[in-house]
């Protein structure tokens, strides 16, 4: 995992991401990447239950509100 914390606290997971980071471009250099679990990653704690996260952004936005 990059840029992802994922903390469970009983029934309740919490997933925290610096939405400030940038770790590179994605595959077809489209967007940005801002986190990511590589693929199905476990979560902490628990027996069977995966997740699949990726957070990315387009070139052009920013943290003020940008869209697409």
């Amino acid at each position: 995992m990059e840029n992802v914390n994922i903390t469970r606290n009983g029934n309740r997971l919490t997933i925290e991401i610096d939405l400030t980071t940038d770790l590179g471009p994605s595959s077809t250099g489209k967007t940005r990447t801002v986190a990511t679990t590589r693929g199905n990653a476990t979560i902490p704690g628990t027996t069977g239950y995966k997740i699949g996260l990726n957070v990315f952004r387009y070139p052009d936005a920013n943290l003020s509100g940008g869209t697409r």
